[in-house]
Order: structure tokens, then C-alpha cells, then sequence
């Protein structure tokens, strides 16, 4: 490496690293072997054996929600966040080391009422090696709460604050760095009701979608490193929906199933931090959209694909008049077909052929 070569990488990786205090609005070291600086064109790289996995599993349950809220009043909503480093698997044979809120991929729902306080306790896992925050979007006060929540490993805080606006709304880790710390897995939402609740539906559902930016080719085997060129590329090599390979699908968790004349209702967060998804449910259309999560009008009707920006969320319902598989993907399909982004809720009952004949001449 010529000595001006190594001068640009080292300027480019400073002014990296003070744009991201400037917008986290505090400073944060990554430990060395965390990740790696790919060159754009650079030869496939020859990755390490994969690493002993510390979690078993880091997709969330997108049955795991909180009731609806069912009350006239407002209230004090306690809610605890654990930060938490972990290595797992994208897929088999493929390890990577994830940054979480507890262990999960989006991290919990938080879920509250226009009107109520929410008492929020973050905690660091004491095995952590770099500090975490939190910016939850439907906060007013200064970062989101990012700067009022920063934990070292081992440490505790805690925020109260109120919540005055309905809506689905992100959070995500704001420390310096926060793109990798998003891309790493650092994201979720908080559901904020109206006053007057929500409609009633027979099921709920949660995910969250982010790109993997790491030092391996898609699906090569081995310990893939957290690569801060192909970031800055915006050039993943995943895009997953609750953090692994195809995890919420029939052959993988399978937490996601309905019956033929229920209803549902998905909530959708895009960490990113970089690419916007077009949310489609192959097999179906949503009956409405709140996009953006927005909560304060009414909702678009018989949509077909919804835009998710990273940083934002949607909520969208659908109803099932036939069985089979209603497939959510990012309809930028080559992310669905190479690099993942693929979640599936498996639908049962009864055909209906008067809506959908798969062989009308037998």
C-alpha cells in the first residue's frame, strides 16, 4: 500500500467516524478485529472457520407482541431493554457477530397509548464490548433519548418520557458508528394506539427488515467479519428479514400461521440503514396500509406494494379467502432470491374456488 493510499483510507475512516458522532451526538470505539475495509473490486476473501455460536437464535418471534391496549386511560407503561453482542448463524454454516436488543431481530415491541408515560429501563449485558443507546422516534427530547440512554457494558439507565402522537415508530442504537450498529441488528418498534385503539384482528405480526454488510460472499461458509467499505458501497451481502436467511418460513421457524377467513395485521420496521424496502405479500394484496406507520388519517386501500424508507415502518392488513402461502418480500426481488429477504405466513383451510381455481378442469 503506497503511503498516499494509506493516508486517504485513514482520513476517510476518521471523517467517518466524526460524521457519526456528529449525528449520534457522542463517540464510540469499535475493538479492532469487529471489521474489516474492503476496497470496492476487491478478490473474494478467504473467511476464517465459522465461530461457536453464543445464541441459537437471533430472529424474533413475530408472534411475540403485547396485547392491544384495552383501556380509557392513560397510564405508566414500564418497558426494559437489554443491549446484547452475539454471535449466530445467517445461515447454517455461516456465523456473524450480531449487535441486539434483547438477543432478538427486531428487538421487542414496545406498546403504549397516546397519552401514556412510558418508564424505560436500557441495560448493557455485562459480555459486551462497545457502548449502546437508544433514539426511539416517538420521543420529543433531545436524540430521540439516544443521549440520556447510553450504556456501557455492565451498565444500567433510565428515561421516562411521554407519548403524545399515534403510529408505529422505529427505534434503533445511535451511538457513534450507528450504521453498524443498526446493520448489526439494533432495531425495532414502538407502537404508539390512538386513544380509540386499534380494530380488532385475529392475528399480529412483527418483523423487521436490514441489510448485512460483511466480508463474504452470499452463502460462503466461515465467520463472516462486518465490512465498513462495503457499507459505505451500500453494497450488502444480505438482506434479512428478522436478521437470518428465510427465517420466519415454513422449513426454517415457521412462527408465522393463519386460518382461511381470519384476518391479520403486520407491523414492518426497516432498520436499513441504507436501502428502502418495497413490502409486497406474494399471493395477496394489503386491504390497508397506514404508511410510514402513520396513524393520524386514514389508511390506503388495496395495495399492492408498499415503500418502507430505513429509519421508518409500515402497518398493513390483509385478510385470507384461500389457503397456501402468503409470501412477504422486499420486491426488489434479487434481494429475496440471493440475499434472503423472505418471510412466510402459512395459510390453512378450506379452497375457495370461486376466488381462486387452481385446476378447473379436473
Amino acid at each position: 500500500m503506497t503511503q498516499s493510499t494509506a493516508t486517504r483510507r485513514t482520513f476517510l475512516k476518521t471523517s467517518a467516524a466524526a460524521g457519526a458522532a456528529a449525528v449520534a451526538g457522542c463517540a464510540g470505539e469499535i475493538p479492532e478485529d469487529k471489521v474489516t475495509y474492503t476496497e470496492a473490486n476487491s478478490e473474494p476473501r478467504s473467511l476464517d472457520a465459522p465461530k461457536a455460536t453464543t445464541a441459537d437464535r437471533v430472529a424474533a418471534d413475530p408472534t411475540d407482541i403485547p396485547a392491544p391496549i384495552d383501556r380509557d386511560e392513560p397510564a405508566t407503561v414500564e418497558a426494559e431493554l437489554t443491549t446484547k453482542e452475539a454471535t449466530a448463524e445467517i445461515e447454517p454454516g455461516v456465523t456473524f457477530e450480531y449487535m441486539t436488543f434483547d438477543g432478538r431481530i427486531p428487538g421487542p415491541m414496545i406498546r403504549a397509548r397516546v397519552g401514556d408515560t412510558v418508564d424505560l429501563t436500557v441495560h448493557s449485558d455485562e459480555e459486551n464490548r462497545m457502548p449502546h443507546n437508544v433514539d426511539l422516534h416517538a420521543v420529543r427530547g433531545p436524540g430521540g433519548g439516544a443521549e440520556a440512554t447510553m450504556v456501557a457494558p455492565g451498565e444500567s439507565t433510565r428515561v421516562r418520557f411521554k407519548v403524545t402522537y399515534p403510529g408505529a415508530f422505529i427505534y434503533h442504537c445511535a451511538v457513534a458508528n450507528l450504521d453498524y450498529h443498526i446493520s448489526s441488528g439494533m432495531f425495532g418498534i414502538i407502537l404508539v394506539e390512538p386513544e380509540e385503539g386499534l380494530p380488532a384482528v385475529d392475528h399480529e405480526f412483527y418483523l423487521g427488515q436490514h441489510e448485512v454488510y460483511t466480508d463474504g460472499e452470499t452463502g460462503q461458509e466461515g465467520h463472516h467479519t462486518f465490512d465498513m467499505g462495503a457499507m459505505a458501497r451500500e453494497d450488502p451481502s444480505y438482506v434479512l428479514i428478522n436478521g437470518e436467511k428465510f427465517a420466519i418460513t415454513p422449513d426454517n421457524y415457521a412462527d408465522m400461521t393463519a386460518e382461511t377467513g381470519e384476518t391479520a395485521r403486520v407491523y414492518y420496521c426497516v432498520g436499513g440503514p441504507n436501502l428502502a424496502s418495497s413490502f409486497h405479500p406474494i399471493g395477496s394484496v394489503w386491504d390497508e396500509v397506514y404508511p410510514q406507520g402513520g396513524l393520524g388519517g386514514r389508511p390506503q386501500q388495496n395495495i399492492q406494494t408498499t415503500p418502507v424508507q430505513p429509519g421508518s415502518t409500515a402497518i398493513a392488513t390483509m385478510h385470507y379467502p384461500v389457503p397456501g402461502p402468503v409470501k412477504l418480500v422486499d420486491h426488489s426481488l434479487s434481494r429475496v432470491a440471493r440475499k434472503g429477504a423472505l418471510a412466510v405466513i402459512d395459510v390453512q383451510g378450506e379452497e375457495n374456488h370461486e376466488i381462486f381455481d387452481p385446476d378447473p378442469d379436473a
